[in-house]
């Protein structure tokens, strides 16, 4: 086939019935690649599984039958130690080489479904089972706890590991988040422990390792308690808008479809890790990081682990890592984490590790995958192509950004002059928003919101605020809103700006398309006025109006004091 020809079908000479949206690039995932290299590129489809099933390959050697998954501990259910057994790791990569999985769904050249949830996770179910023992059931039981400790008008994007956000109506209604609208963005299947018995382990390069229980770390003569309001928010947060750009990476509980939900903000309570390492007599000479141990079960290129980041030493000296066992004043939800879980203060959520059982010092970054592999920021020229992970920054300190929750994107918005605005600002690293700006020509003009319409000001949240912004034309028009925080940093203004390969931190100016019609022109009005009165619906507004808006004696008499249409 000849290269130019490549993005027709087999036949290049023989139009499809859909060619004109293969042409306009309307179903982008059924392009073909055009080749006009001197390179041989693969094309065909992996010998992968059907889209819901694990094959046992033809050619599967057999693994260890005597290797049973169970549950680590008497009142840990779901939780089963990786990292300390490399024997059991092996084992579990060998059962994986036995079968085929079904490919990732595609979402991002695709349309997204319409379906809640979004997605439903079906390879990390399939991967639970395959390894059995008492993973097999984690993604149904897991399912189960989201029903119970979510608002029922939660928005799934993934079933399993479970991604959720609030609607928009709902996010912003308070400063402080309800637990049950507070998104969460698991990395594998929810542990049930009991907190009676529980532990947290501390090891590595701490002078005097220790096992402590929740009750010692409760106790207040052995540590001072600590309520702190913190936001934390997804590096997924918004990523919608970058799909809407251009496509990225596109594993579906890697690179969720976000919206502007993966963010919410919770009164925290617990201790200071610096403070638990104190107790522990401080740290050897060397040490720069603390590595964080979740207990989920968790995957990656056929591989079970544990799910393992790290923070730096410097961040916990500053007492900015919390270990929290309260959320809004109530024991931990189960999916956030219970008994206890980590509180990164400005940094992006991936670090706030849930069912904390183990804290490691170490002399540099954990080299765990999840680290070292992922929650990296590409330059947009790195991608399928070229990406390394040396080549990625590691996502710490969130930057700066905001959004808008009313009005939504593409709705008719009829107003006297002004739309009305309502949102959230937010910045990590210990910064936070000093000024929030709005604007309705697309970012020429912008107009600052009240300080008094803006919620509380607190070193590690986000400020709700609401606000009118003057728009006198009418028709498609952009709203627009960005942050200035107190360091004077920011957003950038286009989408594409920050776009990179993995999809992460959107960060640029959130823009919302809304349709203009201002009721205070009079003409407007009017006419409004009239398909009430001819009770025509005005929706949708691309429907031509059925009604003539101008008799033919309006018409000519309109045209007898008009100059002529020609000059002669």
């Amino acid at each position: 086939m000849d290269s130019e020809q490549a993005s027709r079908g087999p036949n290049p000479h023989i139009l499809s019935p859909d060619e004109w949206k293969l042409e306009q690039g309307l179903e982008p995932d059924r392009l073909r690649l055009r080749n006009q290299s001197d390179l041989k590129i693969p094309l065909d489809t992996p010998n992968l599984a059907s889209k819901n099933e694990a094959e046992l390959r033809a050619d599967a050697a057999s693994d260890d039958d005597t290797f049973v998954v169970k549950d680590e501990r008497p009142g840990w259910k779901g939780y089963v130690e990786w990292e300390d057994y490399p024997v059991k790791k092996a084992k579990a990569h060998q059962r994986f080489t036995r079968y085929k999985f079904p490919p990732p769904p595609e979402f991002q050249l695709e349309p997204v479904p319409g379906t809640n949830p979004v997605l439903e996770g079906v390879r990390w179910k399939l991967w639970h089972k395959a390894i059995g023992g008492d993973l097999t059931n984690v993604p149904e039981d897991s399912w189960e706890i989201v029903l119970k400790e979510k608002h029922p008008d939660m928005l799934h994007l993934l079933q399993f590991p479970y991604n959720g956000e609030p609607p928009k109506s709902l996010l912003t209604q308070e400063p402080i988040t309800p637990n049950e609208l507070h998104f969460a963005r698991n990395h594998g299947g929810i542990p049930e422990i009991d907190a009676e018995a529980f532990d947290l382990r501390l090891d590595g390069l701490v002078n005097e390792p220790k096992t402590l229980t929740l009750a010692d770390l409760q106790n207040e003569a052995l540590f001072p308690r600590v309520s702190k309001l913190v936001t934390i928010q997804c590096s997924g947060t918004r990523r919608l808008e970058q799909i809407s750009v251009y496509a990225g990476e596109g594993d579906e509980m890697i690179n969720a479809p976000w919206a502007e939900g993966a963010i919410g903000t919770a009164k925290w309570t617990g201790v200071s890790l610096k403070k638990v390492i104190k107790y522990c007599g401080g740290l050897k000479d060397g040490t720069k990081h603390l590595e964080l141990y979740g207990a989920e079960t968790y995957f990656k290129g056929g591989e079970c682990m544990n799910y393992v980041v790290s923070v730096p030493w410097s961040k916990v000296k500053a007492n900015e890592v919390l270990l929290a066992w309260e959320m809004n004043d109530k024991p931990l939800p189960k999916i956030h984490g219970f008994p206890l879980r980590a509180v990164v203060m400005g940094y992006i959520g991936a670090r706030s590790v849930k069912w904390l059982y183990r804290i490691k010092a170490l002399e540099y970054p954990s080299r765990a995958p999840v680290q070292s592999k992922e929650y990296l920021y590409f330059q947009q020229q790195q991608g399928k192509h070229n990406q390394l992970p040396t080549m990625g920054i590691q996502i710490q300190e969130m930057p700066v950004s905001s959004a808008i929750m009313t009005p939504w994107n593409k709705e008719v918005v009829v107003h006297n002059g002004k739309i009305e605005c309502t949102g959230w600002a937010y910045s990590g690293g210990g910064r936070w928003p000093e000024r929030v700006e709005l604007s309705a020509d697309g970012g020429n003009v912008w107009y600052a919101v009240p300080l008094e319409n803006m919620s509380s000001k607190h070193k590690f949240t986000w400020r709700t605020w609401r606000a009118s912004v003057p728009c006198d034309h009418e028709g498609w028009t952009e709203l627009l809103v960005r942050c200035w925080d107190n360091s004077l940093n920011t957003q950038p203004i286009a989408v594409r700006d920050s776009w990179n390969w993995g999809l992460h931190v959107t960060s640029s100016c959130h823009r919302v398309k809304v349709y203009s019609v201002n009721a205070s022109r009079a003409a407007t009005r009017a006419r409004l006025e009239e398909f009430a009165r001819r009770e025509e619906s005005f929706l949708p507004i691309t429907r031509p109006t059925e009604f003539q808006t101008m008799s033919m004696d309006e018409y000519e008499k309109r045209w007898a004091a008009m100059e002529p249409r020609d000059v002669d």
